[in-house]
C-alpha cells in the first residue's frame, strides 16, 4: 500500500516529498519476450546506492498493460520503505491510462504521474481537467501533474499548460500533491510563475538539474524529479543537499560546475534528440546509467537507436566530470549486467 492514508497524499507530500526522483526503465530478457526481474531489482538497488529518494516507473519501453503491472510490483517490492515509487501513467488511451493507475495502486505504488495520449486532442482545458480527474479518482493515489508543452496544448494557450489550469486542478482534485514544472519554454518565466502561484500548496519541482541553484535559492525547492539523474551517478542528490544549506552553498556550486562536461554532453546528444522528436531517448538514458553501474540491457522498440559516436560523447562527458565510469566495452551495454 502507499506510504500515506487515503485523503492524506497532499499533506504527506508537503512533509515527505524531498530529494531526487530518478527513472527506472524496464529491462527485458535477451529475446524480448519477458521482463528481466533481477535486472530491474539491480537498478532499484542502484537508485538507493546513489541516494535517490524516489523513482519513476517508466512506461515508454514497450511494456503491455499486464507487464506494466508486474513491473510496478517488482519495483515497489524492491523499493520497500526506502524509495517513493511513481507510476508514469503513459498509455495509448484514456481507458488504459486509468487501468494502469488502478493496477499501480493495487500493487503498492505510491504516486501516479499521468501523461496524455499521442492522439489526445482536447477541444478545451475543461477536457484536460476531466481526463486528469478521471485518472486521479480511479486510483486515489497522490498525483504529480507534469506541466509542459509536449502534449500539444500550445494550440489552446501559449504556455502549453497555463497556471490557471494548474490552480484549478489543485483546487478541485485533492489527490494532486506535486507539479513537475517545465512550463513555457523557451525561458524560465513560466516555471517561476508556477512557483509563485502554488509552491505553498503543493510540492513544485523543476526537474532540470541545470536550473537547480536558481529555484533552491529563490523558492526553497527541496524535491527534484522526475528525470534521468542516473546520468550523474549520485551527484545530483548530493548537489541538492549542498545547495540547500547556506553553509555548503559554495561547495554545491563547485559540484554544479564539476558536472558541466557531462551536462554539456547530455545537451549535445539527448536534448537535441528530444527537441527534434518530441520523445525521451530512453535507450540513451539507459546507456548513461549503465556507464555508472546500472544494468543497461534490452528494451523494446520503437526507440531511437544510439550510435557509437553518441556513446563516445556521453562517455567522455561523464569521465570529464569525474563520474565512476566503467571501462567495460560498450558492446556489453546491450546485454546488461544481469543477462537472461
Amino acid at each position: 500500500m502507499a506510504k500515506y492514508a487515503k485523503g492524506e497524499a497532499r499533506q504527506w507530500a508537503l512533509e515527505s516529498l524531498t530529494g531526487c526522483c530518478g527513472c527506472i526503465t524496464p529491462t527485458f530478457t535477451a529475446d524480448l519476450t519477458d521482463l528481466n526481474e533481477e535486472a530491474i531489482r539491480h537498478d532499484v538497488r542502484m537508485e538507493k546506492h546513489y541516494g535517490m529518494s524516489a523513482v519513476l516507473i517508466v512506461s515508454e519501453c514497450g511494456t503491455t498493460l499486464e507487464e506494466m503491472a508486474r513491473f510496478c510490483a517488482i519495483v515497489a517490492d524492491e523499493a520497500g520503505n526506502d524509495l517513493i515509487t511513481v507510476l508514469q501513467a503513459s498509455q495509448p488511451t484514456r481507458a488504459d491510462t486509468v487501468a494502469s493507475a488502478e493496477e499501480a495502486a493495487r500493487v503498492g505504488v505510491d504516486l501516479v504521474m499521468p501523461s496524455y495520449p499521442l492522439y489526445y486532442r482536447p477541444s478545451s482545458f475543461d477536457d484536460v481537467f476531466e481526463f486528469t480527474k478521471a485518472v486521479a479518482t480511479a486510483s486515489d493515489l497522490g498525483m504529480i501533474i507534469f506541466g509542459m508543452d509536449a502534449f500539444g496544448f500550445g494550440r489552446l494557450h501559449p504556455s502549453g499548460f497555463p497556471v490557471d489550469l494548474l490552480t484549478r486542478m489543485v483546487d478541485e482534485i485533492p489527490q494532486i500533491c506535486a507539479i513537475k514544472n517545465e512550463i513555457g519554454a523557451p525561458g524560465v518565466g513560466g516555471i517561476a510563475a508556477v512557483f509563485e502561484a502554488l509552491r505553498d500548496r503543493v510540492v513544485v519541482s523543476d526537474p532540470q538539474e541545470l536550473n537547480a541553484p536558481a529555484w533552491i535559492a529563490n523558492y526553497g525547492m527541496r524535491f527534484m524529479g522526475t528525470s534521468n539523474y542516473e546520468t550523474y551517478a549520485g551527484e545530483v542528490p548530493r548537489m541538492l543537499g549542498l545547495l540547500s544549506e547556506p553553509s555548503t552553498w559554495d561547495e554545491g556550486m563547485d559540484l554544479y560546475w564539476k558536472l558541466n562536461p557531462a551536462r554539456q554532453a547530455n545537451a549535445e546528444v539527448c536534448s537535441r534528440l528530444t527537441m527534434g522528436s518530441g520523445l525521451v531517448p530512453r535507450m540513451h538514458a539507459k546507456y548513461q546509467g549503465w556507464l555508472v553501474g546500472f544494468n543497461g540491457g534490452p528494451i523494446r522498440q520503437p526507440h531511437m537507436r544510439i550510435s557509437a559516436g553518441q556513446m563516445a560523447i556521453l562517455r567522455r562527458g561523464a569521465e570529464a566530470s569525474g563520474l565512476p565510469v566503467t571501462d567495460a566495452d560498450d558492446d556489453l551495454f546491450y546485454q546488461g549486467r544481469n543477462p537472461r
